[in-house]
């Protein structure tokens, strides 16, 4: 290596070394003191008192009544909102991809949920679906409908939940999706139009298959973020009823500075974060595997 390329690679780290300080600090050195602390009894008011108690938490993991119903919650979660979030995604950006009259503001329509903060979303939807004065069911009632009890309701709750975080991600997503349909060339459709297609089968034929490395993308992060729900069930319910809403994150969080149990939050954390990144390869493969198709 001559003198020319060190000095060149040297510059060229020195430009990554701020972000993989921050790196460090806040991801690589936090994940390793998680792991060890999973392997200790460590109690936040007693930390002088910790010991290495090697397998024990996750042994106690696998009885655990609350961790195993929390999974449940949010593999319930994740079933629903992928496809209903990504459908309306999709749905929403068809609708605002042709240049019409009050196009800009259809955009800006279904885009602002997302600039809003997760804590404020939730306590809206909390007083729209208050089960006695909200907003919502003086609706549903004046149509005949009877009052729901929606976030106080252990078969509701979690719909609900599901419905919200539906309602403030999709507007993201469409932008994703909005960017790779714009990038379609729009020659494919006059071709198309000229052999007889329709609009639907241009959609099955030419849109989705040309949207499947925008798809992965956002069936990847929709994936990964639908795993760390924890905001508005914090917020909406605290996990109730009857643990109807709980999920892992929270679990972990309440665990963990509710209950100052820090060896046993580990754990968690990092068994739960091996789920995520476990279904997170295997998603990608499936999905890599279908778009190389």
């Amino acid at each position: 290596m001559n003198n020319t390329s060190f000095k060149e690679n040297m510059t060229g780290y020195m430009f990554l070394l701020p972000s993989l300080i921050v790196l460090g600090l806040f991801l690589f050195i936090p994940a390793m003191m998680s792991l060890y602390y999973s392997l200790t009894d460590y109690y936040m008011l007693t930390p002088n008192l910790t010991k290495f108690i090697g397998l024990d938490n996750f042994k106690s993991l696998l009885s655990d009544v609350q961790f195993r119903k929390s999974i449940i919650n949010i593999f319930q979660f994740v079933i629903f909102i992928m496809p209903i979030q990504v459908g309306t995604a999709l749905g929403l950006a068809l609708l605002v991809n042709k240049s019409r009259r009050g196009t800009l503001f259809y955009k800006v329509a279904y885009f602002s949920p997302v600039v809003m903060s997760l804590v404020v979303v939730s306590v809206l939807w909390l007083y729209l679906l208050n089960p006695s004065s909200g907003l919502l069911n003086e609706v549903l009632q004046t149509f005949g409908i009877p009052a729901q009890p929606f976030l106080s309701s252990p078969n509701q709750a979690m719909y609900v939940i599901i419905f919200v975080s539906a309602w403030q991600g999709a507007g993201y997503q469409m932008l994703i999706f909005l960017a790779g349909l714009q990038n379609i060339p729009g020659e494919v459709y006059e071709a198309s139009t000229i052999d007889g297609a329709n609009k639907w089968q241009q959609l099955i034929n030419i849109t989705l298959p040309m949207l499947k490395p925008t798809s992965l993308l956002i069936l990847t992060t929709t994936l990964i973020d639908a795993f760390k729900l924890v905001i508005q069930p914090m917020v909406m319910t605290q996990g109730g009823p009857l643990n109807s809403t709980l999920t892992p994150v929270y679990y972990i969080f309440r665990t963990g500075f509710t209950d100052r149990q820090i060896g046993f939050a580990s754990a968690l954390t990092v068994m739960y974060g091996g789920m995520i990144i476990i279904f997170t390869v295997i998603q990608r493969k499936f999905m890599g595997e279908d778009t190389n198709d």
